[in-house]
């Protein structure tokens, strides 16, 4: 059984002491793929070496908007510099959040337009990290086209969830489903069409709820996707191929 994991930030020092043990059980585990998305232009060199070093581990760069002071307008060329020299899979993890007190909103929407525009520009899909901003997300999306995506850790309506996948992304879920008083969430994963659904980790954050207070891991997605698929009555490996399949389609992977 193939089970991808489309948000994994294994490349941070929260894995450091044993990177390698992590990696390995979980693809004992079934889980054979894990892209790998950048938070700051300073975690790029190290992010794309460490996926290089490891079959199965893919890199996406970005400027993330909850680090919105760490970033410089410099960062942008460098973007685009790396990226035609590294080709990731992905410009991310990038977006909107307002939920974050202080946020600088007009910094944020700059920076995610001009990694909206690289991402044009190299024809590559968007990791996208939002939260309370779905439908200004959304505009931009609908002015700014790119070739689809992810929606990380989807947590909007039903209704903005179909904008999203009629603008060509996949939504993600992960630990969060598997917490029983995430009605809303569980009731959403339920609604929409295999087809939508890509699973994640979010590692080192967002545990599940038998991991609550750990550190999140990639060995983990097995135990989300099991949830998942007995919240949605399907068949694990069966909804194991189809996300799968889902991944590999939205990054431009073809038959891996």
């Amino acid at each position: 059984m193939e089970i991808f994991d489309t948000h994994c930030h294994i490349d941070l020092p929260a894995f450091d002491a044993d990177r390698e043990a992590v990696i390995s059980h979980a693809r004992e585990l079934g889980v054979t793929h894990m892209v790998v998305p950048a938070i700051v232009a300073r975690g790029w060199k190290r992010l794309v070496s460490i996926c290089n070093e490891h079959p199965g581990l893919l890199p996406a760069l970005g400027l993330h908007p909850m680090f919105t002071s760490e970033h410089i307008d410099a960062d942008i060329t460098a973007l685009a510099e790396t990226v035609e020299h590294t080709r990731p899979v992905a410009i991310g993890e990038i977006g909107l959040d307002y939920f974050i007190d202080g946020a600088d909103r007009k910094r944020q929407q700059t920076l995610l337009e001009a990694q909206l525009d690289l991402a044009r520009q190299f024809d590559l899909p968007v990791i996208l990290h939002v939260r309370k901003a779905h439908d200004n997300m959304l505009a931009t999306l609908r002015r700014l086209r790119v070739c689809g995506g992810t929606a990380h850790a989807f947590s909007g309506s039903l209704q903005q969830a179909q904008q999203y996948i009629d603008l060509g992304f996949r939504l993600g879920f992960g630990g969060m489903i598997t917490h029983e008083r995430a009605t809303r969430l569980r009731r959403l994963a339920c609604e929409l069409p295999a087809e939508a659904l890509v699973l994640e980790t979010d590692a080192p954050d967002m545990p599940g709820a038998a991991h609550r207070g750990q550190r999140n891991s990639p060995e983990y997605l097995p135990e989300y996707l099991h949830v998942l698929a007995q919240l949605r009555n399907e068949d694990p490996e069966t909804l194991a191929r189809q996300t799968s399949a889902n991944a590999r389609e939205v990054f431009g992977l073809g038959s891996l």
